[in-house]
């Protein structure tokens, strides 16, 4: 069975007995991902209150958590992250006439869902309800059913040590260092398969921090004030809003696994592909968290750590419920965006003019329902089904609309604040600050248009921080500013 270039020093696969069978694990083997794991997401994802139960049922085994939780419905198989090694693997036993099986400690009915969707399979063991087939007990389970040595077996885990012990040939999947040379001692007659992979480019990749630039908006209180004095606490405040996002990312792509997989661009995001555990996620957004927390104290404001909290439990909120509600996602990620305004006033202790608020809540209304275009726009171009949201294709001249009308609604708040007593005390030559309305109106639309095209992607934020015309725009009117604030020839306001 010669599977991939064994790694130097390795045995090759050789199909040299066709009544040894071979066996396969599931979690971390042939998936790529842990199904209780993901099993557990998704309850927290549906029906989080089903949880509480959980405790009482764990007292009789993990065996029955496993089964509680399969009752409630089991992942999806066909959606799996697969292990293409692995498969290669089975195809080539089955070709020289041995026999395989899928032995798990997941439950038998998760287990037998990814057998059948694989179809490489003779025969399907995993836990029933009452035995955990994992470590030992499956050791015992696979040396009665196939015979001492009467099997090779695939494993990705220190629990698999046992049964590699009592297999003819132990393969590794994936295994770091240690764990190799500790199968390595257990079975001399060892195979190792994919090494790992590096995981710090998929961790970086699951943080996004091409979405940092939403964060930006912090510092729009600070440049409104003209106060450079509180550079240094607002940008404090805008790197634990960096941080805090990207464990809202990791938190949001963890519960939204079967969406993010029926996505023709997510599927690849580094969860769903199964580059990281959940397990990873947890941890990763732990450390995010606690990092952001201390960067937050260090703002020395802590009505900025109020303001952190809300967006914290409101995109936790919007991650397990609104985004699926109609018309409340597009205003909870409009208010979303109006928090980093928000956050940046607090953290800088500058006030907050009713007119900035005004403005950001139309702006950000317009950029809400851009987002919700795109993602239907795409929709119906693929022709795929809606996955998780509330909104159908035929809503799209309604989302078009709202998109229209805030974004006007704020350029109409902005030309009202140019006439503002405000304006006149902050600028030398305010008629100036007239050349931004038509420039933010030509962009509104223009972002309209480009989504109605089907050329917008999901963000209209972070498209617009690649796009040129869009940083065009932003760069002349921020010159504008700099000139209504410093023009030489202004004539004084009376």
């Amino acid at each position: 069975m010669n599977v991939h270039p064994p790694q130097p020093g390795a045995a090759p696969l050789q199909a040299d007995d066709s009544a040894i069978a071979l066996v396969v694990d599931l979690d971390g083997t042939l998936s790529r991902t842990d199904t209780l794991h993901e099993a557990l997401l998704g309850q927290i994802s549906s029906a989080p209150w089903r949880l509480l139960s959980l405790p009482v049922v764990a007292a009789k085994g993990k065996a029955a958590v496993k089964a509680e939780l399969a009752d409630r419905g089991i992942v999806p198989a066909d959606a799996l992250p697969l292990n293409e090694t692995v498969l290669a693997a089975l195809r080539e036993a089955r070709a020289a006439g041995r026999r395989t099986a899928l032995v798990s400690a997941s439950d038998h009915r998760q287990v037998a869902a990814v057998a059948e969707a694989v179809g490489l399979f003779d025969e399907v063991h995993g836990s029933d309800g009452s035995h955990n087939l994992k470590g030992p007990a499956k050791t015992a389970f696979l040396t009665k059913r196939f015979g001492p040595q009467g099997f090779d077996y695939i494993g990705d885990a220190k629990a698999d040590l046992p049964v590699w012990k009592a297999a003819r040939r132990a393969i590794t999947v994936g295994a770091g260092a240690g764990l190799r040379q500790a199968a390595q001692a257990a079975n001399p007659d060892t195979v190792h398969l994919d090494p790992p992979a590096g995981r710090g480019r998929a961790m970086l990749k699951a943080m996004r921090p091409h979405q940092w630039s939403k964060n930006a908006l912090l510092f729009l209180p600070l440049l409104a004030a003209h106060d450079a004095t509180k550079i240094v606490p607002v940008l404090l405040g805008f790197l634990a809003f960096c941080l805090t996002a990207s464990a809202v990312y990791v938190i949001n792509d963890l519960l939204d696994l079967a969406a993010d997989r029926a996505h023709p661009r997510k599927r690849t995001r580094p969860f769903a592909a199964g580059d990281l555990s959940a397990v990873t996620g947890v941890a990763m957004s732990a450390v995010l968290l606690t990092a952001a927390l201390i960067l937050g104290l260090a703002t020395g404001n802590p009505m900025f750590l109020a303001v952190l909290a809300v967006y914290l439990v409101a995109t936790f909120t919007y991650s397990l419920t609104l985004k699926r509600k109609l018309l409340v996602d597009v205003l909870t990620l409009a208010g979303l965006y109006t928090i980093r305004i928000i956050a940046g006033g607090a953290a800088g202790g500058i006030d907050l003019s009713p007119w900035m608020l005004g403005f950001s809540m139309f702006l950000f209304l317009s950029l809400a329902a851009v987002k919700r275009q795109a993602e239907l726009t795409d929709q119906a171009a693929s022709g795929r089904a809606s996955a998780g949201r509330a909104y159908e294709v035929e809503d799209l001249p309604v989302l078009r609309g709202i998109a229209l009308s805030a974004g006007q609604a704020a350029v109409l708040v902005l030309a009202l604040y140019i006439s503002s007593d405000d304006v006149r005390a902050l600028y030398v030559f305010p008629s100036l600050i007239w050349l931004i309305c038509p420039l933010l109106l030509y962009w509104i639309l223009r972002m309209v248009m480009k989504t109605h095209r089907g050329e917008m992607t999901d963000d209209p934020i972070v498209f617009a921080a690649t796009d040129r015309v869009s940083i065009a725009i932003v760069g002349l009117c921020l010159l504008i500013g700099v000139a209504a604030t410093v023009w030489p020839w202004a004539v004084p306001v009376i």
